[in-house]
């Protein structure tokens, strides 16, 4: 009869443990035990190995309930349903749809209010484009007609001039002998005048409209800086011909009349103006005697230093023997000399137009807004009838 080894150690064991509640029999006891530790290697397999199927199982359960518990798998694994992907093409179609025939969007008032003003700007920018350039043609014209006319000028000064009974190329010939920064300052003087008598309107409105200060301000600016200008004009021609400025060509015959190295007598100016922009204030009656009197000074020394300058110069060319040949080499000795001193002529009229342009920015430091805008209305009023005069005189009847 076979007897399972594991089955047969069990009851080996229990024999034992009865035998060992026996005290008589300890051999059988003893061998009890050494048949049971015979047997044990196999026992302690058999339990290991159903150790390891349980662990085994375990370790499959632990991993199904992790990978149902894991939202990620489920996602991944799980493909999209059919109803929700028809869904959701639905709504993107739907809302395709609806933006077709919604159509573009209507701007608000504030950006069609900026679109606007970006389309006037844009507008005038063109405007003022356009009128810069006519503005650079009509003075590329006018150049070219003042270069034909001062070499037709020229051709006929030189005619003239050679066909004297002297032949003396120095007399005068009509415009024959007028330099070309001359004839450029003649013309720039020629738009001076039609530009002052532009301003003087503007501000003459703007005195009787009773603007506020502020903008009037801007028209009493404008008038000052166009008299800055014409300062600019003079400078430049005192360079090259100082005696056009001096003798006055470029003025009406009243107005040389009051020329004084090229311009008005600030002095005289002032004692116009006086009675033209009162009531004056305490101070400002000071301030203009004050002013006055220090430009009747300085007037004074110019005049005192052109007179010497011209006694020297004639000194210079009166030196030696006018009655006898002169010696060549003495004579451009002298002529030398002289042109050296006759330099200083374009010094004193320099003076002279600072002189003015300083009378004026006093003047308008002194007197108040509307006093200053009367002051260069009044100004401008002075000249303007001399001019006239002037027409006035040259157009009366000739006696026989």
């Amino acid at each position: 009869m076979h007897v399972d080894p594991l089955l047969k150690g069990v009851g080996l064991g229990s024999s034992s443990g009865d035998r060992n509640n026996n005290t008589n029999n300890s051999n059988n006891s003893s061998s009890s035990n050494i048949q049971l530790g015979f047997d044990s290697p196999t026992s302690s397999s058999g339990v290991s190995n159903k150790r390891s199927s349980s662990e085994q199982q375990h370790q499959q359960q632990s991993t199904m309930m992790m990978e149902l518990a894991n939202p990620r798998t489920d996602l991944t694994s799980k493909p999209p349903e059919p109803d929700k992907v028809s869904k959701r093409e639905s709504i993107r179609k739907g809302a395709a749809s609806s933006s077709e025939h919604e159509g573009p969007k209507t701007p608000d008032p504030k950006t069609l209010r900026r679109l606007a003003q970006n389309r006037e700007a844009a507008r005038k920018s063109r405007l003022r484009k356009k009128a810069y350039v006519q503005q650079l043609e009509s003075s590329r014209m006018k150049l070219n007609q003042l270069e034909h006319e001062l070499q037709r000028a020229r051709a006929q000064g030189m005619f003239f001039g050679g066909s004297g009974m002297l032949g003396d190329q120095s007399l005068p010939c009509g415009s024959g002998n007028l330099s070309t920064e001359a004839a450029v300052f003649d013309m720039e003087y020629g738009r001076w005048l039609e530009e002052h008598h532009r301003l003087m309107c503007e501000l003459r409105a703007a005195v009787s409209e009773h603007l506020p200060e502020s903008e009037l301000r801007l028209y009493v600016d404008n008038c000052l800086g166009h008299y800055e200008e014409m300062m600019g004009l003079k400078s430049m021609v005192a360079r090259a011909d100082v005696f056009h400025l001096v003798s006055g060509i470029w003025k009406t015959p009243a107005e040389r009349c009051f020329l004084w190295m090229g311009g008005f007598r600030p002095s005289d100016l002032l004692k116009m103006l006086v009675p033209q922009i009162e009531p004056l204030t305490e101070q400002q009656f000071l301030a203009m005697c004050s002013l006055q009197q220090s430009s009747q000074q300085a007037e004074d020394a110019l005049t005192q230093g052109i007179e010497a300058l011209h006694k020297s110069l004639s000194e210079t060319i009166a030196s030696g023997s006018l009655t006898t040949p002169t010696i060549m080499a003495n004579y451009m000795g002298q002529m030398a000399l002289a042109m050296n001193k006759l330099a200083n002529l374009e010094g004193f009229v320099r003076q002279a137009d600072n002189l003015r342009h300083q009378t004026l920015q006093q003047l308008h430091r002194i007197l108040t807004t509307r006093q200053a805008a009367r002051c260069f209305l009044a100004i401008g009023e002075y000249f303007h009838r001399l001019r006239a005069l002037s027409s006035l005189w040259l157009a009366r009847p000739k006696q026989e």
